[in-house]
C-alpha cells in the first residue's frame, strides 16, 4: 500500500510539472508580447532577442488606459540565451543607446526582469520615442562570462 502511494505521488508530480511550467512560460510570453521579436541575432555564442513595443498599443490590448503623466512611449525588452545549452542568461549588465530622428540620443541601463512576476527572464526599460521615423538602437551587454558584446538594429515608429 505504501509503495502504491509513492508511485501515485510521483506520477502526479511528473504529470503536473510540465503543464505548470508550460503555463508559466505562456504567461510570460503573453505578458510581454514576446511572440513578435523586433530583432534577433547571435553574438559570440549568445542569442539576443529584442522586443520593442508601443506602451499605448499594449495597454489598449489589455483594455487599460495609459496612466496620466507617463512620458515614455515604448518598452524595450531583451532576452539572452546560451546558444550551446539553450539556457536563458539572466545575469549581466545591459546598456542601450538610441538615436532618433533629428539626431536626438538617449542612453538607458536595462533592468533585469527575472524575479518580477510575469516578466520572464530578460532585461527591460521604458523609452521615449515620441516622433515618427527611424530609430537606431545600439545595445552593449556584458553577461556573467565577462565578455562585452554589441548588437545594432533599426526600429521604425509609424
Amino acid at each position: 500500500m505504501k509503495r502504491i502511494k509513492v508511485y501515485f505521488c510521483a506520477s502526479v508530480f511528473a504529470l503536473t510539472v510540465p503543464v505548470v511550467s508550460s503555463f508559466a512560460m505562456d504567461q510570460d510570453k503573453m505578458m510581454m508580447g514576446m511572440s513578435n521579436v523586433t530583432h534577433e541575432e547571435v553574438v559570440e555564442g549568445v542569442k539576443a532577442s529584442f522586443k520593442v513595443m508601443s506602451m499605448k498599443e499594449r495597454m489598449k490590448e489589455m483594455k487599460m488606459e495609459m496612466p496620466k503623466g507617463v512620458k515614455e512611449t515604448h518598452h524595450i525588452m531583451v532576452e539572452f540565451q546560451d546558444v550551446k545549452t539553450g539556457k536563458p542568461l539572466t545575469e549581466g549588465e545591459v546598456k542601450i543607446k538610441i538615436q532618433g530622428p533629428g539626431k536626438v540620443e538617449q542612453v538607458k541601463d536595462l533592468v533585469a526582469m527575472s524575479g518580477m512576476a510575469g516578466m520572464g527572464a530578460g532585461f527591460g526599460a521604458d523609452l521615449d520615442l515620441p516622433k515618427k521615423g527611424k530609430y537606431g538602437i545600439m545595445a552593449k551587454f556584458k553577461m556573467k562570462d565577462g565578455k562585452t558584446r554589441t548588437s545594432k538594429f533599426w526600429y521604425q515608429v509609424k
